[in-house]
């Protein structure tokens, strides 16, 4: 039996020889590898294909049996999983009607074999074919290919048709990111999920499952089924997944009928809105979801399901924003997770039960959202529950359509004893190998030597400070490294970033921390002058601006009198010039939508402006044009003012008004809000809660918003459960914040959902952070330096050119 599958794989790839000029080089996969499916099903079948015949002549003889017992029958005489019915092959076909032959060859597959072909259009392909006079020659040469279980197994079949993918995915550059993960982040990811459990999955008689909800083209599935079967030859792993693509679907269905999968396990669809294997959980998961990608689609049926499950669904901690839906693959991962069983008999994360999660995602979930924020609410489902292991930054320029920041995510409910309570952080963004020719955005590839340093930090679970990976420079008076460069070499070239690599290890609670809102007083000036009061005749919000532009060219001629006016124009008649005022409108204000344009054209606007405007007027002539510093007492001055003019003002009214006579003044004294009885006083614990003494008197100020600031506290092991919190909080306070702000005080009101303390707990994984090398800027004498050389040759260049 050969297991030189490349020698094979490059024979099927032959057929693009065939192909070549009446078909782009991105389609040659989905002609060659259908064909390839087709050839491989045919003659797994033909040692019992005498046996289907047979059993289909029975089967005349009982019109009236179901569907579903017709087709057990038939399963049972193929001893497959899907069977053909047709007594033909590729090789008796034919050449004069070769098309519907072969079609309806194709057609008397079962039906999870017949709907591989169907998804992967294989129909209007063989019509192409035809047109182009080639279908009788393509068939000739897959029938001509011994793809016989005799001749190369299922596993030698499976790395053939990894093979034909890779190379479909590599002719085929604008997609390939669409459905294909590359296969260095491919082998890396599965190590680091599959190593921690190398000893169990040795054991004779091995059982496993793998899923993948973002199956694609079945790369993560055969990696997975792979790697057990290079340690444990006679393992079972059996495969599942999901995708959403209707032509990878079909590639990754017909890998696994290959590979001798039931493919029933292999679903078409949104993971996210329509979880097809609703009822399964798996003990090794693999995903590379979509970067980015907005899930507004299916907005509806997510937000029902967290809304109405809760905890119980999979979406219980909360919410990404719906621009990136790449936290929602992983909560639906966790979701999946086989049950741990803490009485496992191995008890050190390699037993039996429990599941491990191999994600790949871009940089936004490891920071993007506050505390409080659906972001960081799964991250603390994952940190406080202890499920994750580790992240792997991985180098830009990997994936065929970006060139973004990546990382894997290694999470597992069955954490060896070593790990608990830990989070391992492995900075590999500079191990990589530039590819002598690009694919798409894929510039770099991890080698095997890259490969193994990652996996063996994470095995060893060692934290390494960060050393530098930059080759040593040569020794004195030894040959340099010369790579050829196009122009003219830069005398100040750019100083070279500083490549390292590093892991490091953190408890679960330190990338917490509990945001803590900090309060200072209003502090308001009031002044009742005519151009603070000449706000008051147009309205507040989105009118404002356009009515002041109004007023300007057409009010010039209303009057204030409360008459209407004694030009003859009433106040706020805008009918006779409403065109007009609604060129103004279309040309300066856009905004604007027609109900607003109405309300401005309305009379009973202006005049309602204009009657506060009168009001306020009014009061001026008690309260006088002096400016107050002491809001408190202007509050008692402006009572008196509207009791002796007998003026009533409403809430909106009230608001406008100050909003125009008012504004903040650090020198001005603080707001009061409330004054505290005795027994309120002693409830609030002092100042740093916002309880001051003033003025004889225990009083609450009134916050300023503009100056409303958060403070983040880092969580310790105590405040992470919840212990020990306001003390925590408040020696933080009294050290950063207090010695700075005096009046600043801490607002209790702000507390956590989840226990009920004061702060939100936030989550968030700073990687470049913690792995950030500090270089020192350039010595000043050394930048002057080169600034005179190029200003020189600037010099010389500007000589050349005036001569």
């Amino acid at each position: 039996m050969t297991t030189n599958f490349s020698h094979t794989a490059a024979y099927i790839w032959s057929l693009a020889d065939l192909l070549r000029g009446d078909f782009k080089q991105s389609q040659y996969g989905r002609i060659i590898l259908p064909f390839t499916i087709l050839r491989r099903l045919e003659c797994v079948l033909e040692a019992r294909k005498h046996a289907v015949l047979e059993q289909i002549e029975k089967l005349k003889t009982m019109p009236t049996l179901e569907e579903a017992a017709r087709e057990k029958f038939l399963l049972r005489a193929a001893a497959e999983s899907f069977y053909n019915v047709s007594p033909m092959d590729l090789s008796k076909l034919g050449s004069s009607d070769i098309k519907s032959n072969l079609l309806t060859y194709v057609d008397s597959f079962s039906k999870d074999a017949r709907e591989i072909f169907e998804h992967f259009k294989f129909g209007e392909f063989v019509a192409q074919l035809d047109e182009a006079n080639l279908l009788f020659k393509v068939v000739q040469k897959v029938a001509s290919t011994d793809l016989s279980p005799k001749t190369i197994s299922n596993h030698d079949m499976g790395l053939v048709f990894e093979e034909l993918i890779r190379r479909f995915a590599e002719s085929s550059n604008e997609t390939a990111g669409e459905h294909f993960t590359p296969r260095d982040i491919v082998r890396l990811t599965t190590a680091l999920v599959f190593m921690e459990d190398d000893d169990a999955l040795t054991e004779p008689g091995i059982i496993r499952t793998i899923y993948d909800p973002t199956a694609g083209t079945g790369g993560f599935l055969s990696s997975g089924m792979e790697y057990v079967h290079e340690l444990n030859p006679n393992a079972v792993m059996r495969a599942f997944g999901q995708e959403l693509n209707p032509e990878s679907y079909a590639i990754c269905k017909g890998d696994m009928l290959i590979k001798g999968q039931d493919v029933s396990r292999i679903k078409l669809g949104n993971t996210l809105s329509d979880d097809q294997l609703q009822a399964d959980k798996f003990d090794y998961m693999l995903s590379n979801p979509p970067f980015g990608v907005d899930w507004k689609k299916v907005e509806g049926e997510i937000k029902n399901e967290h809304k109405l499950k809760g905890f119980d669904g999979r979406f219980g901690p909360g919410l990404p924003r719906v621009s990136d839906g790449s936290l929602l693959f992983l909560m639906h991962l966790l979701s999946k997770m086989r049950d741990y069983d803490p009485n496992d008999a191995k008890g050190d994360g390699g037993g039996k039960s429990g599941g491990r999660i191999g994600i790949i995602l871009n940089g936004s979930p490891l920071f993007t959202g506050g505390a409080g924020s659906g972001e960081s609410e799964i991250r603390r489902q994952i940190l406080e529950h202890d499920l994750l292991e580790a992240i792997v930054a991985l180098p830009t320029d990997m994936f065929y359509n970006t060139g973004i920041a990546t990382y894997i995510w290694v999470l597992s409910n069955k954490k060896a004893p070593a790990r608990r309570g830990k989070v391992q952080l492995i900075n590999g963004v500079h191990l990589y190998q530039k590819m002598r020719k690009s694919l798409g955005s894929k510039r770099q590839q991890l080698g095997e030597d890259d490969i193994a340093l990652i996996t063996r930090t994470f095995g060893n679970f060692e934290a390494i400070e960060p050393y530098s990976l930059d080759p040593e420079p040569p020794a004195h008076g030894g040959p340099q490294d010369s790579t050829a460069k196009r122009g003219r070499p830069s005398a100040t070239a750019k100083k070279a970033e500083k490549k390292t690599f590093g892991s490091k290890i953190f408890e679960s609670h330190a990338f917490g921390y509990r945001r803590i809102s900090v309060e200072r007083p209003l502090r308001l000036s009031v002044q009742f002058t005519d151009t603070r009061l000449a706000e008051l005749r147009f309205a507040s919000g989105a009118l404002n601006a356009a009515m002041q532009s109004v007023y300007a060219q057409f009010g010039q001629g209303w009057s204030d009198a409360p008459s209407g006016g004694t030009t003859g124009q009433g106040y706020g008649q805008l009918a006779e010039v409403e065109a007009e005022v609604r060129a103004l409108i279309k040309a300066d204000f856009k905004d604007l939508k027609e109900a607003q344009i109405k309300d401005l054209l309305a009379p009973k606007t202006w005049l309602t402006q204009q009657a506060l405007l009168n009001k306020a007027k009014q009061i001026q002539t008690v309260i006088g044009t002096e400016p107050c510093h002491d809001f408190n007492a202007f509050e008692r001055t402006l009572k008196q003012a509207l009791k002796q003019t007998d003026i009533k003002l409403d809430t909106k009214e009230r608001k406008q008004l100050l909003d125009a006579v008012t504004w903040t003044n650090p020198d001005a004294k603080p707001v009061i809000k409330k004054v505290l009885k005795p027994t309120e006083a002693t409830a609030v614990a002092g100042p740093i809660y916002g309880a001051f003494p003033y003025q004889g008197q225990i009083v609450q100020f009134q916050p300023d918003s503009n100056l409303r600031d958060a403070e983040d506290v880092p969580l310790t092991a105590e405040t992470a459960r919840g212990g020990n919190v306001n003390a925590v909080n408040e020696a933080y306070f009294n050290k950063e914040v207090a010695p700075h702000v005096k009046d600043a005080w801490i607002d209790a009101s702000k507390c956590d959902e989840r226990d009920g303390q004061i702060g939100i707990v936030g989550y968030e994984i700073p990687f470049n952070r913690h792995f950030y090398q500090y270089q020192p800027p350039r010595d000043l004498a050394e930048i002057d330096a080169d600034l005179d050389v190029l200003s020189a040759e600037i010099m010389e260049m500007l000589r050349e050119v005036h001569s």
